[in-house]
């Protein structure tokens, strides 16, 4: 085992708790100032999801995946979309061997623990369908032959704003794969200014390489059952099917959230009890991922193309008038 991992014999005793929030210290050495961020990519991982990171270029994206592929012994790839890609470009496909005439398959770079899926509304629908039906099976199928993803398997995607130009807007199905969407955001000034001041150092290059392995891919499943062991009591149910239903009579909105969103809530929830070091969900669970879980799952009426905010907003008001358990 490598030095600093966790056994799973450990996971089960108890240590999950401190195994977490050693690699969301340990990420934040590099992701600075962004805790909640890196828990909720955690979140993802863990409720075996995947993340959309709506954002402008350069505020730490690619950082937060190399660095969460190094806190959890995973394999890292990234993936640049763009509008000439194709769908084997992500997956791979059948390459002919010159020396033994035999065709075999290449292994595309989705085959990885952690991959960044660097602007993927840049990519065409038809590529985007392909990167996206490969996270819903985790796994392949070409030429007839199915091939089973890595496991952990978690896509950290990333998108530009909506308005900004050239990009091809993902259609809500396809949205609805996602757990989680959220944004890094700038750093505050405080951090900002060290980052200024500091060495000069690419973190990308540098400091992500010095993470040391909390986890190894396989002590993850511990993890994995853990999840599935968290305790979400009937109250708690029913405030959160309360608050997707309020997505579903709202009048500002026309899609609220779908019953596979609602499981996927609730799985989460379960996820980040587990991250907060709880065996059982609390409203707080519920109120804090109803942003990032429900948000990228409705449709604002009289809107083609809401901004993220939009959407955030109208389920941030929508929580409000929900009644919370006592």
């Amino acid at each position: 085992m490598e030095r600093g991992s966790t056994s799973d014999s450990e996971i089960t005793q108890g240590v999950p708790t401190l195994a977490l929030e050693s690699a969301v210290r340990r990420i934040g050495q590099v992701v600075r100032g962004k805790d909640e961020i890196v828990r909720l990519a955690l979140i993802g991982l863990l409720a075996r999801g995947h993340v959309l990171l709506e954002d402008v270029p350069g505020v730490g994206k690619t950082t937060l995946a190399r660095a969460l592929a190094r806190a959890v012994g995973g394999t890292f790839s990234r993936i640049q979309l763009t509008a000439d890609l194709l769908p084997a470009d992500i997956v791979g496909g059948a390459v002919p061997d010159t020396s033994t005439g035999q065709v075999n398959f290449r292994a595309g770079p989705i085959f990885a623990n952690v991959v960044l899926a660097d602007e993927l509304n840049r990519a065409t629908p038809r590529t985007q369908s392909g990167l996206l039906e490969a996270m819903a099976e985790r796994a392949i199928s070409v030429d007839g032959q199915t091939h089973v993803l890595p496991d952990p398997f978690l896509v950290l995607a990333t998108q530009n704003p909506v308005e900004h130009h050239g990009v091809y807007v993902l259609p809500q199905s396809q949205m609805d794969r996602f757990l989680i969407r959220t944004a890094v955001g700038y750093p505050d000034d405080e951090v900002e200014t060290a980052l200024i001041v500091g060495d000069g150092v690419d973190p990308d290059t540098s400091t992500v390489e010095s993470i040391e392995p909390v986890l190894r891919p396989e002590g993850l499943q511990a993890l994995f059952d853990a999840v599935d062991e968290v305790t979400l009591e009937a109250s708690v149910a029913r405030y959160l099917q309360a608050v997707v239903k309020a997505t579903r009579v709202s009048s500002a909105l026309t899609t609220g959230v779908s019953t596979r969103g609602a499981l996927q809530f609730a799985r989460a929830c379960r996820a980040r009890a587990l991250v907060e070091g709880r065996r059982f969900v609390t409203p707080d669970d519920v109120h804090a991922l109803a942003v990032p879980v429900c948000a990228h799952r409705v449709s604002v009426a009289g809107q083609d193309r809401p901004t993220r905010r939009q959407g955030e907003a109208i389920i941030e008001e929508l929580v409000a008038q929900v009644p919370v358990p006592v």
